[in-house]
């Protein structure tokens, strides 16, 4: 990485209604430790990461800065900033407060604490060629295009078809030109990578893990916890 300047951007701004709790799902325990510390440790022992931004809602820094950084002692953490109303507007947020000599920013969930590091590395390593990458998954299902009456109309090569995840990682020079003409234009899209697709850069696609799962309905939970033990498992028989 020689001197490249790797900063992460963690969004943990939304509301998480699906969740059906009054709560924030980022603060909900896992495994006794709120979601959202489990996402961001895994960053701080990266060692390819300089510094971690976290973007909350407006109401909820003094809850993240004593009971998620202060807590766990996150010393990466440079910036707890406020969100916007959109995820596309969290995320503009925090690319304004990285620091100036950032090289490579690396954007990722606060949801996804399940995030494997290596997936991590690999994408800032990968960016630094192409600089734009995400991770994702081949889909398992068959996927159904339909109108708007509900009638399917085409049925895509299989494929071809991969269930994009974060983290996705970027020159930070092109994210900044992808956010802000986004921004200006008064476009909103669905993930970061859409928002530099459309101005033309090409995105590599880099190959993660099914179980890097989005925590957003109370069965999610389950399922982390359950991923969790085997990680568990597996390490302790690979240490036997």
């Amino acid at each position: 990485m020689d001197n490249n300047y790797v900063a992460a951007i963690i969004v943990a701004a939304g509301q998480g209604k699906r969740m059906k709790t009054d709560i924030n799902k980022q603060y909900l325990l896992l495994e006794g430790k709120p979601i959202l510390a489990h996402t961001i440790n895994v960053f701080e022992n990266c060692n390819l990461i300089d510094e971690i931004i976290v973007v909350v809602g407006e109401h909820e820094k003094a809850k993240c800065q004593y009971n998620i950084i202060k807590q766990y002692d996150f010393k990466k953490v440079k910036k707890l900033i406020t969100g916007g109303q959109t995820r596309q507007q969290s995320m503009y947020n925090g690319l304004k407060e990285v620091s100036t000599n950032t090289d490579i920013v690396i954007t990722h969930d606060g949801a996804r604490p399940l995030i494997h590091e290596n997936i991590i590395q690999k994408s800032i390593k990968e960016t630094l060629i192409h600089k734009a990458t995400v991770v994702g998954v081949p889909v398992k299902d068959t996927i159904k295009m339909v109108d708007s009456k509900g009638f399917v109309n085409n049925t895509p090569p299989r494929d071809l078809l991969w269930t994009v995840q974060t983290p996705q990682s970027f020159s930070y020079q092109l994210l900044k030109n992808a956010h802000k003409a986004a921004y200006e234009e008064g476009f909103i899209g669905t993930d970061d990578a859409m928002l530099v697709e459309r101005i033309g850069h090409p995105i590599k696609l880099i190959k993660g893990k099914y179980d890097n799962i989005k925590i957003t309905t109370p069965e999610d939970l389950i399922i982390a916890e359950s991923i969790i033990n085997i990680r568990g498992r597996k390490s302790q028989y690979t240490k036997e």
